[in-house]
């Protein structure tokens, strides 16, 4: 089955840019405390509920992995770029890391206590998003839990031909308002629970935070 254009364009530009994104992304320890806070209450409230492992989609080299483990909790990464999950497993041989796409997560339904999208959701057009969303919610347990983190923006769309040092890359940036994003999470039947917006702006973006659940009981 022939992948859609936009994943081909993903997995090239990451490929591409993989070592020095690495060095580039901040550990999670160099975030501010409200960024810290939201990935320690998803992880909290996961690794109490006990519903299953948790998914980190678009994980990159590993790094918020990493941490969730750190936190308690069972997790894997996923990412399309098999560069970055090189990278990954280099630095992190104790986890698992897999290479796919949260279009088509391996994951079994209901097999997930909770999903993590942190900056990984701003390049998938946004008509693609409620299928992104949907196939989320069905990889979840009853009451398990989706964070999405993402740089926010007025409906934006951005065609960067560099990154990262200059680096080629050929993506688009879809930088979505925020209660776009909460529509779109209930459009797939997710319920938000909580969220956070960032006032400050990075390269005139905004940064959000949204938990949102699966409806029912395990």
């Amino acid at each position: 089955m022939t992948q859609p254009s936009y994943l081909a364009a993903v997995r090239t530009s990451y490929d591409t840019v993989a070592s020095a994104y690495a060095e580039h992304v901040k550990s999670p320890a160099e975030l501010d405390p409200l960024s810290r806070g939201m990935l320690a209450v998803f992880a909290e409230m996961v690794r109490t509920e006990d519903l299953g492992p948790i998914a980190d989609l678009g994980c990159g080299p590993g790094k918020v992995t990493a941490h969730l483990a750190e936190l308690g909790v069972r997790v894997f990464g996923l990412d399309l770029s098999p560069r970055m999950i090189g990278l990954a497993r280099q630095a992190h041989p104790g986890l698992d890391f897999v290479v796919g796409s949260m279009t088509a997560p391996p994951v079994r339904d209901n097999g997930l206590g909770g999903a993590l999208a942190y900056y990984s959701t701003h390049h998938t057009p946004p008509e693609t998003l409620p299928l992104v969303f949907e196939g989320i919610r069905r990889s979840l347990a009853p009451g398990g839990l989706l964070m999405m983190a993402g740089h926010m923006g007025d409906d934006e769309l951005r065609r960067p031909t560099q990154a990262y040092g200059g680096l080629p890359v050929s993506f688009e940036t879809h930088l979505l308002r925020p209660a776009r994003i909460v529509a779109l999470l209930e459009q797939a039947g997710l319920t938000v629970v909580a969220r956070l917006l960032e006032p400050g702006t990075v390269k005139g973006r905004t940064g959000g935070t949204f938990l949102a659940r699966k409806p029912g009981s395990a």
